[in-house]
């Protein structure tokens, strides 16, 4: 897995790319939670447009994302969920524990 990071109107974007599974993407995305919380920046927004495969440990570290954020007073919401992965959300039932968007700009307002 990839991230890049860019800031928008207050809000964190980060742009994930590749497998979404476990071992060092888990660290990855959690270290970098870790940091945003200790910047005091906790609006963040999962792009997932180019995740090419995600399983249950990509799950789990998305889960563990929400639960950082929304632990330290903010929220993790995702965007550009692909076909595949709304099915995994569907499925596990965790489309009505993530607030998903089709665009950033409606990620970045729903913190508004």
């Amino acid at each position: 897995m990839n991230l890049k990071e860019k800031e928008i109107d207050g809000a964190v974007l980060l742009e994930l790319s590749g497998k979404l599974m476990g071992g060092p993407d888990a660290a990855l995305l959690s270290e970098k939670l870790h940091k945003l919380v200790d910047q005091k920046k906790t609006k963040v927004i999962a792009d997932l447009g180019k995740v090419s495969w995600m399983n249950s440990s990509g799950l789990g570290i998305l889960i563990g994302g929400l639960t950082t954020m929304r632990n330290n007073g903010g929220d993790l919401r995702l965007v550009n969920v692909t076909g595949k992965i709304e099915s995994l959300l569907i499925i596990t039932k965790l489309i009505k524990i993530f607030e998903s968007f089709s665009t950033v700009d409606e990620a970045v307002n729903s913190f508004k």
